[in-house]
């Protein structure tokens, strides 16, 4: 078609793509800009149309790595991209939904799925690849799949940029996985692991569970997927990673440890839960011993879950749907912690309904033993449950059955969000760590004297800056501490650079650090010996 007879088709000048490639990649409003008037703008000599040449503007599209709200707007502002393109590999497609397909190709969990497994995810996304990116996009910004440490109670696993794991601290199940009994007061490689990658860890009480890039399940430690933390279960030592027949056919990317039962989430967005599900708990009757996963029935059957949240007897589930992200609890109510406005318990999970009240999107959620939080995408935090020694941030030991607004980290956004027995800590977009809660064990990284007096067991009602971790001059990403309510607290600080720093108690090795004469914590952070990066 003539570009110059054609007022209807919308076209791009040639010397835009020919000497100036690079200026539609960055910055992304100059994206917009230029769509727009390619869009819009009237044709004149030396132009050709859009629809001439799809794989180009598809090409474009893809190298801006636009998220699937940038492709919904240029959709919305301009028919050109609402049409069916007409192009592989589905010719019906248009060329915003041809770009978010074509993005997903590229992310490590959609490339190894099958044509059917697609549609069937892009079903229970919404239908369309937008929705699907989103999903995926959500997933990997909460679910951390580089490198990553995991405080567990008594021990620690820290898992490799290149998926190797090291195990340290106490040892009595083999929840090591080197195949003793022995505690480990420095970081070991699990070399059985050898070939396989890891990407994500989850710890419980004498007992680990490791997630590969295939989505393989390794298990070890108490042979129990639901015991207490001294119950009778569990009596045999597994001092190996195996894998977990039950779920081969599955495949996993989180594992969730609370106490009386362990969930693991599925590529697709499905929750599965072992053992404590009995028909008055999690809507399905189980065994304690159970090593069979059961689907968590009720609303989330249908509705694709990108990342779980285990506490005390309590499940949390961020969900992915069309009309945004959203929050549902399941299990005991006590303290509030479910965020319904009462202390009853949850057969079925329900959603948390104060979030569309606060106007705010959850982007990450975190369930401590009785209390959790969540970071909205707007940076704000919201903490709930149980406010015993001031672990909800909210200058008070109040209980608050519905979550609310952290009003004294109004000025900072966060980015992430951690929660353990009664404490909370919060990273913001700079990489600055807040704390709050229950000081004991030195846990909370406040250990400069005020006034003559060290004040790193004292207890803290509002979100207090770590300046021991300020002074590292390093940007902090992800923040680990114990979840256990018989355990002593430590805390785990990485960086961007692959950097460790540990604090809080390390009696039984797990801070990875040797300790001095009769030392039994460490006050404030001190690196690794452990490159993570």
């Amino acid at each position: 078609m003539d570009a110059t007879t054609s007022e209807a088709t919308p076209s791009i000048p040639l010397h835009l793509i020919i000497d100036e490639p690079l200026s539609l990649v960055s910055p992304l409003q100059q994206t917009y800009q230029r769509s727009q008037r390619h869009c819009f703008g009237e044709s004149t000599p030396g132009e050709f149309p859009l629809a001439a040449s799809p794989s180009i503007v598809l090409h474009v599209l893809t190298s801006c790595n636009l998220n699937p709200e940038d492709l919904a707007h240029l959709e919305a502002t301009c028919t050109f991209f609402r049409k069916p393109a007409n192009f592989a590999p589905d010719f019906q497609l248009s060329i915003s939904e041809l770009a978010a397909l074509d993005m997903c190709e590229k992310r490590a969990i959609f490339k190894p799925m099958g044509d059917e497994e697609r549609q069937v995810l892009k079903q229970r996304c919404g239908g369309s690849w937008k929705l699907v990116l989103r999903y995926i996009l959500a997933g990997e910004a909460c679910r951390r799949e580089k490198s990553q440490a995991i405080a567990g109670p008594g021990h620690s696993i820290a898992v490799t940029s290149g998926g190797a794991v090291y195990t340290f601290g106490s040892n009595n199940s083999g929840q090591l996985g080197h195949g003793t009994l022995e505690e480990e007061w420095r970081p070991r490689l699990i070399s059985s692991l050898q070939g396989i990658r890891i990407i994500q860890a989850a710890a419980g009480a004498g007992r680990s569970i490791l997630i590969s890039d295939t989505g393989k399940v390794y298990a070890f430690g108490k042979d129990s997927f639901g015991e207490a933390e001294y119950g009778a279960q569990g009596s045999k030592a597994v001092t190996k990673p195996q894998m977990v027949e039950s779920l081969k056919d599955v495949f996993i990317v989180q594992a969730a440890i609370g106490n009386f039962f362990t969930a693991v989430l599925s590529r697709e967005g499905r929750v599965y839960t072992f053992s404590w599900g009995n028909d008055t708990k999690l809507g399905h009757q189980t065994e304690p011993n159970d090593v069979e996963p059961h689907p968590l029935l009720g609303p989330l059957e249908n509705i694709p879950v990108v990342q779980i949240a285990a506490g005390y007897c309590y499940l949390l589930a961020l969900t992915c749907q069309p009309s945004g992200m959203s929050v549902y609890s399941v299990g005991c109510g006590l303290g509030g912690k479910l965020g319904h406005g009462s202390r009853t318990d949850e057969k079925y999970p329900r959603l948390i309904e104060r979030f569309q009240q606060l106007n705010l999107q959850p982007t990450v959620v975190a369930a401590g033993a009785w209390h959790a939080a969540v970071v909205g995408k707007d940076g704000r935090v919201c903490t709930w449950g149980w406010g015993r020694y001031g672990c909800l941030g909210h200058g008070n030991e109040e209980c608050e059955s519905a979550p609310k607004v952290v009003e004294s980290l109004s000025n900072i956004k966060a980015v992430h969000v951690a929660t353990g027995d009664y404490t909370t800590f919060v990273v913001s977009e700079e990489g600055d760590v807040y704390s709050f809660g229950c000081g004991e064990s030195s846990s909370l990284g406040h250990s400069i004297a005020q006034e003559g007096e060290e004040n790193r067991h004292n207890n803290v009602v509002t979100p207090q800056l770590v300046t021991s971790l300020k002074r590292t001059n390093e940007k902090v990403v992800q923040i680990s501490l114990t979840n256990s309510i018989y355990w002593n607290a430590h805390t785990f600080a990485l960086t961007d650079s692959g950097k460790l720093y540990a604090f809080g108690a390390g009696d039984k090795g797990q801070l990875g650090i040797e300790l001095v004469g009769q030392q039994t914590e460490r006050g404030h952070p001190e690196r690794v010996d452990l490159d993570l990066s």
